[in-house]
């Protein structure tokens, strides 16, 4: 190897190491209220097996297209995208099980079951930190990566959903979710819905948020429809999901159900709809 060369090869693995660093920081900035909330220690406890691995396996492509949009460092193919998934993955599982570990939360002499589980549950919202580290808290330029973003419908929807799915983790898992729910009319949920909805279109149109989306030569009602109300969407999708993952609509009657789906919708709209602010 000559020394242009090597040069080139120790640049690169400092830059992927100050990368990690910089990902292991995100991991416990944005992951630290749920690692102190007994919630997610509960559920990392009891919660159905088959539904945690569901759980990862899904979040695994979110952090392959958040590499691709937003990820802690450039990339420049999806093998790229991938190693970055798996690493963010990875750091987010390790500085889940340090922090857990330091809080007395996971103990050797735990079944090493309930132990994974805790770590595992906890290693989502820590990976989708360690990914969007970059953005939060790098100074690289993001050019490339924003000309991904504005060029794709696709990619603003995923987004969308990435933001609701980081958001809707935050709360889903508490009691508050299906309490708030027991004590609405249908027409408070309905209140609650269009709320959402217009609270989302406006964030993302109107306020001047950073990175807020312009609507071009596009009328008011094709942009409502395209985005706004596709954004709510799946902001209601990705509420259900995270209501069944937790086992938190067991029992509950079909009028129960849209309601705690609309309630974990409200803090989902937000998250997809200032999705731009973090990634």
């Amino acid at each position: 190897m000559d020394i242009t060369r090597q040069r080139s090869f120790l640049h690169d693995e400092a830059q992927f190491a100050r990368a990690l660093a910089r990902a292991s920081a995100g991991a416990i900035i944005f992951a630290l209220p749920l690692l102190m909330t007994m919630e997610m220690w509960e559920l990392g406890f009891y919660m159905d097996r088959f539904r945690l691995a569901l759980f990862i396996l899904v979040t695994l492509p979110v952090l392959f297209g958040l590499s691709y949009f937003a990820g802690f460092e450039e990339t420049f193919c999806w093998q790229d995208d991938l190693i970055d998934a798996l690493s963010a993955f990875a750091v987010g599982f390790l500085m889940s099980a340090v922090l857990l570990t330091v809080f007395a939360i996971v103990r050797l002499d735990q079944p090493l079951p309930e132990i994974i589980g805790k770590i595992a549950l906890q290693s989502v919202p820590a990976s989708i930190g360690a990914m969007l580290a970059r953005k939060q808290l790098g100074q690289q330029d993001d050019s490339d990566k924003e000309r991904r973003i504005r060029s794709s419908y696709p990619g603003e929807l995923f987004l969308m959903g990435a933001g609701a799915l980081f958001v809707g983790f935050n709360v889903a898992p508490t009691e508050e979710m299906i309490l708030i729910s027991y004590k609405m009319s249908p027409w408070h949920a309905v209140a609650l819905a269009v709320l959402s909805l217009g609270l989302l279109h406006i964030f993302v149109y109107t306020v001047g948020f950073a990175g807020q989306e312009s609507a071009g030569n596009d009328g008011f009602l094709s942009v409502f429809l395209r985005f706004s109300v596709a954004g709510y969407g799946i902001a209601l999708l990705i509420s259900l999901y995270l209501l069944w993952t937790f086992e938190r609509i067991a029992g509950l009657s079909m009028m129960e159900l849209v309601t705690a789906t609309v309630v974990l919708g409200f803090p989902s709209a937000l998250g997809a709809a200032t999705a731009r602010l973090i990634v």
